[in-house]
């Protein structure tokens, strides 16, 4: 028996990106994660003592999109996964980094970056 919480379309306006004008102009960044509780007793006790604040889970996504600029949507999605592992009971936490507009020569609607990481 799995429980998840999944908190999709946190959205921010970040400067990440390998080309200069990326840095200098910045882009929206929308980013999906799905954490994989540990236990969730919640489920059974109904007290909001025993869940996760998904608030705080979705702040700090956004912190990281608007916060210190990157090169690669990759490395995004790894902070924002050791952050969420180093920091609430969860067994492993799947991120999605949405660029869409990603600078890749062609009309694209988007491109996602998509990693898992489990707890060590």
């Amino acid at each position: 028996m799995s429980d998840f919480i999944e908190i999709y379309g946190v959205s921010g306006f970040g400067y990440h990106g390998l080309l200069e004008h990326e840095r200098e102009f910045g882009q929206n960044f929308t980013v999906d994660v799905k954490l994989k509780l540990k236990k969730n007793k919640a489920s059974i006790t109904d007290d909001i003592a025993d869940a996760i604040d998904y608030s705080i889970i979705a702040q700090l996504v956004h912190r990281q999109i608007v916060g210190a600029p990157v090169s690669l949507i990759e490395h995004l999605g790894q902070r924002i996964a050791t952050e969420i592992l180093a920091n609430f009971p969860v067994k492993s936490v799947e991120v999605a980094v949405h660029k869409p507009g990603a600078p890749v020569g062609v009309p694209v609607a988007d491109v996602v970056v998509r990693l898992k990481r489990d707890e060590k």
